[in-house]
């Protein structure tokens, strides 16, 4: 049995993920983790990124795992994240620039596997080049390329497209038989914070959208008030033995008029659409008034080319295939719970994660997942972000934890732990091994009653500042939040990292933070 999930799905579940923001139903989090990936250990590669001159191919990111085992793993190794606000969402579609010379795809309802896009070669108008952006950052789709039945790939594009009328036009002089239809202009907000080499973000809420130039577009591409659906009419076949006149477009549609030009041969060498008409889901012109006779000996083919919904821009997410969605964060230094000495290689999305120890869904701004010990160091060496830290507990066992951020200026350590450091040392999973009685104990913490915490690459030293509880401390009379609430030297992550649906995870090469310099995280779901 053939079947197939349709594009208008895709926009649906795409138009439900925005809403589910907007609406502040679901709460979803941009995350990054992961700041020893080079680490051996379950989930990590000592490759990562760094060739191995005797087997080059080790040196490239090992693509993430999607299964029940490594899901948790992606969640214990999380630093930090913040939350998707719903002006930092934009529905988006691929990136296709306006150049001189090119030849672009026109608009055309009907590509299928059996009439591909004559310049890509694509089975589906969204994977075609049939709406371009120009210089100025305005977006328009291609109503004609020039092409007809006997010139399948049209012409090169030779007129840059810059103006902003709401009905199509050439763009210049040169002949180049392109007709645009502009739609939108993307604001600098959004090319600021959206922009990229691949995509272009698309405005929100078009529908109800109160800005005076899109609500022109829009009212404009409602054909059930203007009358102006179809806005072009295709030559695939010319034929013979035809007049010059206007015409009806007839179809499920009402109102439909178009001028058929003929040369002297009576064949048809141009279509000019007088009245779009409405409704129209499929159309035919009504050539016998321009017919010398009642047999036809060489038909002509006319193609009334349907617009989605209404008309163009109506719906341009329709139009446009808008079926991906640009996420946008920023990590800065504003915040102790976005550490700059640390380091990420995995960045993700977290939906719903539950406030540590409760049952509440977790909804603030951004959230720290690490555990917090605020330190007396007592040796000359300070903690590195990455290495395995212990503790010899009162009861003889050992707690473990790898450092994430060490902040010298409050001594607060943050630090995770996964099943790496419990697993087979030499193996990495779970391969029996001596020791594993005392070493496989993941529940373990950090205890102010237990001995010093020691680092076992830096062999640094310190102790847990029980002394310390609060959120603040001062320092030479200033007073720094540490974003978290320390009791008795001592904080939990701020939600459950176990919690939640993990819904994106990307692999990236090791980035090391510093207070100098701002991550700019943009994401791509498509759905």
């Amino acid at each position: 049995m053939a079947a197939f999930v349709t594009d208008k799905f895709r926009i649906i579940n795409t138009s439900n993920f925005i809403n589910s923001i907007s609406s502040g139903d679901d709460n979803y989090f941009i995350f990054v983790g992961l700041p020893n990936p080079n680490t051996p250990g379950f989930g990590r590669d000592e490759y990562w990124e760094s060739p191995d001159l005797v087997t080059p191919s080790l040196g490239v990111l090992p693509n993430p795992t999607d299964n029940f085992e490594y899901l948790p793993h992606y969640g214990n190794t999380m630093l930090y994240g913040k939350k998707v606000l719903p002006e930092n969402v934009r529905r988006c579609i691929r990136k296709i620039d306006w150049v001189e010379g090119v030849r672009y795809d026109m608009y055309r309802h009907d590509y299928s596997v059996t009439n591909r896009a004559s310049i890509t070669d694509r089975s589906r108008l969204y994977d075609s080049n049939y709406y371009v952006m120009n210089s100025l950052y305005q977006v328009y789709i291609c109503i004609s390329n020039g092409s007809s039945g006997i010139n399948l790939t049209g012409n090169q594009s030779q007129d840059e497209p810059l103006f902003t009328d709401l009905e199509p036009s050439k763009a210049g002089l040169s002949g180049d038989g392109y007709i645009w239809k502009y739609l939108f202009t993307v604001p600098p907000g959004d090319i600021i914070k959206f922009d990229s080499t691949e995509y272009i973000p698309v405005p929100n809420d078009w529908s109800t959208n109160i800005l005076p130039q899109i609500i022109s577009i829009r009212e404009n591409g409602n054909s059930d008030e203007n009358n102006n659906q179809i806005k072009f009419v295709y030559i695939d076949n010319p034929g013979s033995g035809y007049y010059t006149g206007e015409v009806d477009i007839l179809g499920d549609g009402t109102g439909g008029r178009v001028f058929v030009e003929a040369n002297e041969e009576g064949e048809i060498i141009n279509t000019t659409v007088t009245v779009g008409g409405r409704g129209y889901t499929y159309a035919i012109v009504d050539l016998g008034p321009l017919q010398s006779s009642d047999t036809i000996s060489d038909p002509a083919k006319l193609i009334p080319i349907i617009p989605p919904s209404k008309g163009h821009g109506y719906d341009i997410y329709t139009e446009l295939g808008a079926e991906r969605i640009l996420l946008y964060s920023r990590f800065d230094d504003s915040a102790k719970d976005f550490p700059t000495d640390t380091k990420f290689a995995q960045i993700g999305i977290l939906k719903n994660p539950l406030s540590y120890n409760s049952t509440n869904i977790y909804t603030s701004d951004r959230f720290s997942a690490l555990g917090a010990l605020k330190l007396i160091i007592t040796s000359d060496v300070e903690p590195i972000v990455g290495e395995k830290i212990e503790q010899i507990l009162s009861t003889g066992e050992k707690a473990v934890a790898y450092v994430a951020s060490y902040d010298k200026e409050t001594s607060v350590l943050k630090y995770f732990k996964d099943r790496s450091l419990y697993f087979n040392p030499s193996e990495y999973d779970q391969t029996d091994y001596v020791g594993i009685s005392s070493e496989a104990k993941a529940n373990l913490g950090f205890s102010i009653t237990g001995g010093s915490i020691r680092g076992i690459s830096s062999n640094f030293i310190g102790s847990i500042d029980s002394s310390f509880t609060g959120l603040t401390t001062s320092i030479q009379n200033k007073i720094i939040s540490l974003d978290v609430y320390l009791n008795s030297g001592m904080a939990d992550p701020e939600i459950n990292k176990t919690s939640g649906d993990i819904i994106y995870l990307d692999n990236r090469p090791l980035i090391e933070r510093n207070s100098r310099q701002k991550e700019d995280i943009k994401i791509i779901l498509e759905f």
